[in-house]
C-alpha cells in the first residue's frame, strides 16, 4: 500500500495534468448543491420574515407562508435526493484522474445518476447512521464517519454492490486505517485555511480537485489492500475481472 505522500504526490500529478477538466467538474458539482441550497435558504429565510409580521399581516399573507413552506420542503427533498448521485459522480471523476484516465464529465453524471436509487439510499444510510453515532457525543460520530468513509467510492466503483452492503464493506475496509484517513484530512488543513481566505476560490481553482483525488487515490490504495490482505474477496466488490 502506498504512503500518503506518494498518495498526494500522483493524485496531484494527475488533477495537475487534467487540470482544466478537473476545475470544470469541481465547479459544476458545487455550483449544482450550492444553488439547491441557496433557494432553500432564500425560501427558508422569507418563511421567516413572514412569521414575524403582526397578527393582521399574518393571516394576509398566510396564503403566502403556506406556498413558502411547501416550496422549501421541496427544496429540501432536492437536495436530499440530489447531492448523492452528484457526490457519487464526482468519486467516480476524482477516481478516474488518480488513476491516470482520462477525466470525463459526462461520465461524472453518467455514473452518478446510474443506479440511481442505490447511490441515494447507500449516501443516506451513511449519513443517518453517522447523525445518530453522533448522537452519542462528537468522537463516535468521527469515528463512524471514518468507517463509512469508502461508502461513496464503492458506489461509484462497484455497480454491482448494493447500497448496504457498501457501508458494511467499507467498515471492513477502513478497519485498523481510521487514522490514515483522518491524517489525510488533516493535511489538508493548511490548503483549507487558504480556502477560507480566498473566499473558496482557491478550494475551486486547487484545493478541491487536489483533496477530490487525494482521497480517491486512499479509497483505490485501501481497497487494494483490503483484497491483499483478504479482508474482502474481489467478488465481493464485484471487480474480479478488474483486479
Amino acid at each position: 500500500m502506498k504512503l500518503r505522500p506518494q498518495i498526494k504526490a500522483q493524485a496531484k500529478a494527475g488533477f495537475l495534468s487534467q487540470y482544466g477538466v478537473s476545475i470544470v467538474a469541481i465547479l459544476l458539482a458545487t455550483l449544482i448543491m450550492y444553488i439547491v441550497s441557496l433557494i432553500y435558504n432564500i425560501i427558508y429565510f422569507q418563511t421567516f420574515l413572514l412569521h414575524g409580521f403582526s397578527y393582521a399581516s399574518y393571516i394576509v399573507a398566510g396564503g403566502t407562508i403556506v406556498l413558502l413552506v411547501l416550496l422549501s420542503q421541496l427544496s429540501f427533498l432536492m437536495s436530499i435526493f440530489l447531492y448523492p448521485p452528484i457526490i457519487a459522480g464526482y468519486c467516480s471523476f476524482s477516481l478516474r484522474i488518480y488513476r491516470g484516465q482520462q477525466g470525463d464529465i459526462g461520465d461524472m453524471f453518467r455514473t452518478g445518476f446510474f443506479n440511481y436509487w442505490r447511490k441515494v439510499g447507500g449516501i443516506l444510510w451513511m449519513y443517518l447512521f453517522t447523525f445518530l453515532w453522533s448522537l452519542l457525543f462528537i468522537i463516535p460520530g468521527i469515528i463512524k464517519a471514518l468507517a463509512y468513509f469508502m461508502t461513496p467510492y464503492i458506489l461509484s466503483d462497484c455497480p454491482d454492490v448494493t447500497a448496504t452492503d457498501a457501508l458494511k464493506l467499507s467498515i471492513r475496509m477502513t478497519n485498523g486505517y481510521k487514522g490514515e484517513i483522518f491524517v489525510m484530512g488533516l493535511s489538508f488543513i493548511g490548503w483549507a485555511i487558504l480556502t477560507g481566505l480566498t473566499f473558496g476560490i482557491l478550494g475551486i481553482l486547487y484545493t478541491g480537485p487536489y483533496m477530490g483525488a487525494s482521497f480517491a487515490g486512499l479509497y483505490d490504495e485501501l481497497k487494494r489492500n483490503a483484497i491483499e490482505k483478504g479482508v474482502v474477496r474481489p467478488e465481493e466488490l464485484g471487480m474480479a475481472a478488474n483486479i
